[in-house]
């Protein structure tokens, strides 16, 4: 799913799981702050930023910033969903994230992961919202990925970064 010249060497640990709290349609400022986009349809849309800026051991000028003292070694993928949505009480906004995205997001993550041989883990592949929790680093009340809108039974971030991992790691196993 990702070409392979969207995938330059670099040395990269984790992938981070956003949605552009936008339309369906990757813009250009959504561009800017992301390597990987996922429009409404599920195609990919390649960011500006290199994922080799984002390499380790510090991020180069020009690099991808789309998570707040955690963009170093991080590969932003993002769908391009959610404007004007409320977390509590939940409102999707007018353009929910989709399951077409959410299955396109996986198998994206899939290959990065495969490329940069990230193993799957709550601190390797996780959402916006888990990073926080999972890697100590404080967050702005980010809550991209806190509830799925077309499985509301899947309404916290560990229950989504959880799904959303079981997904990666079973199609990395396809791979």
């Amino acid at each position: 799913m990702i070409p392979s010249d969207w995938m330059p060497d670099a040395a990269i640990a984790r992938i981070i799981l956003h949605w552009t709290a936008g339309s369906h349609k990757a813009t250009d400022f959504d561009r800017k702050h992301y390597h990987v986009l996922i429009e409404g349809d599920g195609k990919p849309v390649k960011g500006f930023p290199s994922i080799a800026a984002n390499s380790l051991p510090r991020a180069k000028s020009g690099y991808a910033a789309h998570t707040l003292n955690c963009n170093t070694g991080s590969i932003g993928l993002s769908m391009c969903a959610m404007a004007g949505s409320n977390e509590r009480p939940f409102k999707p906004g007018s353009y929910p994230l989709t399951k077409s995205q959410w299955d396109a997001a996986s198998t994206a993550a899939a290959d990065l992961c495969k490329r940069y041989k990230i193993s799957v883990s709550p601190k390797t592949v996780l959402s916006h919202a888990e990073v926080q929790a999972n890697l100590g680093i404080r967050q702005r009340g980010k809550w991209d990925i806190a509830i799925l809108p077309f499985d509301t039974a899947f309404d916290t971030a560990r229950e989504c970064g959880d799904r959303f991992r079981a997904e990666v790691a079973a199609k990395l196993a396809r791979l």
